[in-house]
């Protein structure tokens, strides 16, 4: 068991603190090459971390950057060094921290190279940036211990990947390097510490005392949950009566337009001037700074916010989390729930809000999982291809490199370690010569190999754009926004809303009901007048999918003889539904057919998410229009997709029929604007389309046509080309979901039940109000066209003509 120093032993014990038992393990495993910690939120988790770094500094006799610390949030690295300067002024230790993110200064970032701190706070695409100099080897050369917080949520994205590529290269130039990963939540802790680890390494675990359960429940309101929407205003007069109630109360929503409005109407019910703020990533880094400010100090009784607020940051004296609308996914439920209470051993306070009928019974599957410590989340994929091309050029950029050494080295990453020696190659051609299509273009002919194997860039100069363009963050379009006449901006809006807009239109940012005037120089310019009804401003984001864990926990639910634990409206919806038709099962698929308004509906109930749903639409459309039966559109939910045109459907088997699907999907893929969408992230984190010029950024509409031009190129002179075999296996699995789909069909095995009815059911109803109806352009609308040309012919008596 390793002791305390005197000095800090002394220092836990004026604040009555003793070390925890993880923190203590901790240092007792701190040679160890790899750590993850699992601690519940509150837990000391980030003292663990630093605690072996702090002790290994306390004599002064370190020179050069000694720990490096990578959160997903600038925010959070901020947070990090605010708190961490407290133990080391505390003790007086000879010890410099500072942190390195977009917002720091020009100037201290040159001087952070030159004399690197002791302990450096950042970003993954600011540690690639770093190792992308010429002087990384100096930088890092005494580098101990690297920290990576909240590991699980850049574990779920290509930030993780890339992260854990520099860490690789890290390793190669301080050999001596240990690895710590820290996380509140965590569904597969083997999965994560395989990430973490150095291959064939191993990575230990230790998982502190998870405290107690949270205390979480559903609000209950006089008023019924709306059939449909997202919204929740229904509940703000309830939801205002819990902030009087507690000291400082998050108010979370998935999406960023959903909290706007949720503000917009909180504040408009907010008859007791309750200090209230609001928080998102499109809002001004000045406007969350300021809100960030007043909640530390205690000066706000509410802030509604997205997951800008859901990772570790401790913001004062939180005691309640409410989240509006079903979480979709446990685990992140379990890591809001954590900010309140910011206390080890003291139970969190959270309340879910069902923002329509169906979402009470998400809310309440949710509950019982969060119950159960039942966390969920999917598997993940081997190593994206797009980001080792990019990693490839940030080497290329810090000098000449060995490819079989730059091999060995990816090859140690988890996500990397089954990666083929021709795969490695195929990326490592991409980047010298762009691919077959594209190698007579000097543009792309971006490294060679020098007469001694070694390959660098071909030209020094290219390292500059590469560097500019470092990062897996997709950037939706966005402009900012001002009051006319003064400098300071209010956020963003994304440039396809900016486009609807005229003048005089009033939308919602930040809280703020804002009149548009004009757009000057790339900048909406706006001012105060609020003399229309809003419209609701699209931002940066993606509207949350169902976990299949949390589905399948919903489609149990179902097959319950009764529901006790939901609300009288909702249980009675659902008996309804198992009288008049019948409720959906785990192992089937349900299909209902029904005529409403003159059109014939089918409803076929998969849960299998958002977006799998809506693919499956765009499918069985296609599948019925080459069956003759005239499909007219479809809607889609989490759980059900529905579709309505101008023929019976007698039997859906043939429809849902797994074979061939893939082939259909991939043929109405090739021409789809989601090929060319996913192309173009993809390209633009390989290299192959720059966003940033030393000039300027191109604009959104810059960038769609230079990417669609080489989209079309690539896909007519060389369909093999690696951006398009990687924007293929993206669109499956990302913007589309079709693993899901072909999972659920898979489950299903053919078993399908198909109920014949003569009205809309209870469970189809909510899908009739759901909003993002897409129309299908096809014989249906020639037949309807030609039935009212004859209509119309007959009553005006020419029919004969």
């Amino acid at each position: 068991m390793t002791p305390l120093p005197p000095t800090f032993e002394s220092w836990f014990s004026k604040r009555g603190w003793s070390i925890h038992p993880h923190q203590q393990a901790m240092l007792d495993q701190t040679s160890a090459p790899a750590l993850l910690l699992i601690a519940p939120t509150g837990g000391g988790k980030t003292l663990a971390g630093f605690l072996p770094s702090l002790l290994e500094l306390a004599d002064g006799q370190h020179k050069g950057l000694h720990t490096l610390y990578v959160s997903p949030l600038k925010a959070l690295a901020a947070d990090i060094k605010r708190n961490l300067r407290t133990p080391v002024d505390e003790m007086d230790l000879p010890i410099r921290i500072e942190d390195r993110t977009g917002d720091t200064s020009y100037t201290q970032k040159r001087r952070q190279r030159a004399d690197p701190p002791h302990i450096l706070l950042t970003t993954p695409e600011s540690l690639a940036l770093l190792t992308s100099y010429e002087d990384a080897p100096r930088i890092f050369k005494g580098l101990q211990r690297i920290i990576v917080d909240e590991i699980h949520a850049l574990a779920e994205s290509k930030r993780g990947d890339q992260l854990m590529l520099a860490v690789s290269r890290l390793q190669t130039l301080a050999p001596d390097l240990r690895r710590v990963g820290l996380s509140a939540t965590v569904e597969d802790p083997d999965a994560i510490a395989a990430e973490l680890a150095r291959h064939p390494d191993p990575c230990a675990i230790i998982n502190a005392d998870p405290g107690p359960d949270p205390d979480i429940s559903m609000l209950i309101t006089q008023e019924k949950p709306p059939w449909t929407g997202g919204g929740a205003n229904y509940a703000i007069p309830a939801v205002l009566d819990e902030v009087k109630k507690h000291n400082t109360t998050l108010i979370f929503h998935n999406t960023r337009a959903q909290a706007e409005i949720f503000f917009h109407n909180l504040w408009l019910a907010n008859t007791d001037d309750l200090p209230i703020g609001i928080h998102h990533g499109s809002l001004a880094r000045e406007q969350r700074e300021k809100v960030e400010a007043a909640m530390v100090a205690g000066d706000l009784r509410a802030i509604v916010c997205t997951g800008s607020l859901d990772l570790g940051i401790d913001w004062g004296d939180v005691d309640l989390v409410v989240q509006v609308g079903a979480p979709k996914n446990v685990k992140r439920l379990v890591q809001r729930i954590g900010r309140a209470n910011h206390r080890y051993n003291a139970p969190s306070k959270a309340l879910l809000v069902p923002a329509n009928r169906f979402e009470v019974v998400e809310c309440v599957a949710a509950l019982e999982a969060v119950k159960e410590h039942d966390l969920d989340g999917d598997p993940k994929g081997p190593g994206p291809r797009d980001v080792l091309c990019q990693h490839i050029l940030i080497t290329a950029c810090a000098g000449p490199f060995d490819a079989d050494q730059l091999y060995r080295e990816i090859k140690a990453v988890g996500a990397y370690r089954t990666l083929s020696r021709a795969a490695f190659d195929d990326c490592l051609d991409f980047c010298a010569t762009g691919g077959y299509a594209l190698r007579a273009y000097d543009k792309w002919k971006r490294l060679l190999q020098t007469a001694d194997g070694m390959w660098q860039l071909r030209d020094p100069r290219a390292a500059q754009r590469i560097r500019m363009n470092i990062g897996t963050i997709q950037d939706t379009d966005t402009l900012k926004v001002r009051l006319k006449g003064n400098f300071k901006p209010l956020g963003e809006v994304e440039e396809a809303f900016a486009a609807t807009l005229t003048p005089g239109d009033t939308f919602l940012i930040g809280g703020q009901v804002v009149r548009y005037e004009n757009l000057k120089e790339m900048t909406v310019q706006v001012s105060r007048r609020a003399d229309k009804k809003p419209k609701i401003a699209t931002f940066m984001g993606t509207k949350f999918a169902n976990s299949t864990q949390l589905s399948q926990r919903i489609l149990r639910m179902f097959d319950q003889p009764d529901w006790p634990n939901l609300p009288a409206h909702t249980a009675e919806w659902l008996r309804l539904q198992r009288q008049f038709s019948k409720l959906p099962e785990a192992d089937r698929i349900l299909v209902e057919s029904f005529p409403h308004e003159g059109r014939h509906h089918i409803c076929v109930y998969g849960f299998a998410g958002r977006n799998a749903m809506q693919t499956l639409g765009m499918l069985l459309t296609q599948r019925m229009e080459e069956l003759g039966l005239h499909p007219l559109g479809f809607v889609a939910t989490d759980y059900a997709t529905l579709v309505w045109g101008l023929d019976p459907v007698h039997d859906p088997a043939p429809l849902l029929e797994p074979d061939n699907m893939r082939a259909d999907f991939e043929t109405w893929l090739s021409g789809n604007a989601v090929m060319k969408k996913t192309f173009r992230g993809a390209a633009t984190i390989a290299g192959l389309i720059e966003r940033n010029l030393p000039q300027a950024r191109k604009s959104g509409r810059q960038a769609t046509f230079s990417s669609d031009i080489l989209y079309d190129t690539l896909s007519k002179y060389d369909p093999d080309h690696l951006m398009l075999r990687i924007t293929r296996e993206e669109a499956m699995r990302g913007l589309v979901d079709f693993g899901r789909i072909e999972e659920m069909l898979a489950r299903t095995a053919g078993r399908i039940d198909h109920v014949i009815l003569d009205r809309v059911t209870p469970l189809s109803l909510p899908m009739f109000l759901e909003q993002g109806r897409i129309a299908v352009a096809g014989a249906g609308q020639d037949r309807i066209l030609e039935e009212e040309a004859a209509r119309l012919m007959q009553e005006a008596g020419v029919s004969a003509l």
